[in-house]
């Protein structure tokens, strides 16, 4: 198969895979045009380097891993070799702790004698105001972002009814998505959201719907106490981002609901979702699900603007209360 392929297959990007074969991680074939030919083996090394960087480890730390997969075992782990990689992994941790904690204790000490000097530290028994927490922001929206149009591809699902599947989510449990909530509740699909370190991928600004994820995702973070007002139990996020992105994700943004990863886009396949295609890869269309346990209740399909759309969604819950 192509990179593109490839890489949506394996939940990573074209630039990912390319590194992987420059660490020689990856060997992909070479067509008679010159163009890379993935295996099904290179996706399945390419998950396992994704998987693994979600536990921390470097892609040239999960060499052992791979070599023991090409060895014919059908987990990563079952030679020794990987167990003696986990080994060096565990120590390397333990002694950034070590290095950590050393740093904190010195740190609380020069903070105690410094006080002591002219700025005492006040009593355990006095009461103390918490101070006020200034939640990261999203960059602002351009203002002249296309907005999409309704298409017509989201209208089969109300009424539907989840299927029985199950996502990793960042908070570290397995969601089974029809035993979420026995109330109302919302899931929300986006594409994916930008590195902040890097400029907006070329076009993207210019497809109707694809900019504003990480401003929708604070858009919910913000609202949800007026959403749990309105009757919301739960809010949960779904894309096809891989599963450590969207972890630095919440880490980055304080989002304080959980994010599932579906690079596959199985759930599109199940209930025939929104999507499309940019710089290689199949991307849900930005649709927010609003469920009464595991049945669709109402959708909002096009979403724009992104920033306000969890706006939208109390207000409708608010008209909806009583439904």
């Amino acid at each position: 198969m192509r990179a593109g392929e490839a890489a949506a297959a394996a939940g990573v990007t074209i630039k990912a895979l390319r590194y992987y074969e420059e660490c020689g991680l990856l060997r992909p074939d070479r067509a008679a045009n010159g163009y890379r030919d993935y295996s099904a083996e290179d996706v399945r090394l390419a998950e396992e380097i994704r998987s693994l960087a979600a536990l921390g480890l470097t892609p040239r730390e999960t060499r052992p891993f791979l070599t023991c997969l090409r060895a014919g075992h059908e987990v990563s782990d079952h030679c020794a070799e990987s167990l003696a990689a986990y080994q060096r992994k565990i120590e390397a941790l333990d002694l950034l702790v070590a290095r950590l904690a050393r740093s904190r204790d010195q740190l609380i000490r020069r903070r105690d004698a410094a006080a002591q000097r002219g700025f005492p530290i006040p009593a355990a028994t006095e009461p103390t105001k918490e101070p006020d927490i200034m939640l990261p922001k999203a960059d602002p929206l351009p203002a002249d972002l296309p907005a999409p149009v309704d298409d017509g591809a989201a209208d089969h699902l109300p009424g539907r009814t989840l299927p029985a599947m199950s996502f990793t989510s960042t908070d570290g449990s397995d969601l089974l998505l029809d035993e979420v909530s026995a109330d109302r509740w919302v899931l929300f699909l986006y594409p994916l959201t930008g590195d902040p370190a890097a400029d907006v991928p070329e076009g993207w600004n210019e497809i109707p719907g694809a900019r504003g994820c990480s401003q929708e995702a604070c858009g919910f973070r913000d609202n949800l106490d007026v959403l749990r007002a309105q009757g919301v139990e739960r809010v949960i996020a779904l894309s096809s981002d891989r599963a450590d992105y969207q972890q630095a994700l919440v880490d980055r943004l304080h989002l304080p609901y959980p994010m599932l990863s579906d690079p596959r886009l199985t759930l599109a396949d199940q209930l025939g979702l929104p999507t499309f295609e940019a710089n290689g890869q199949t991307l849900y269309r930005r649709l927010t699900l609003l469920l009464r346990g595991a049945t669709i209740e109402h959708v909002f399909y096009p979403v724009f603007p992104p920033d306000t759309h969890a706006d939208e969604v109390a207000r409708w819950c608010r008209g909806h209360r009583d439904a």
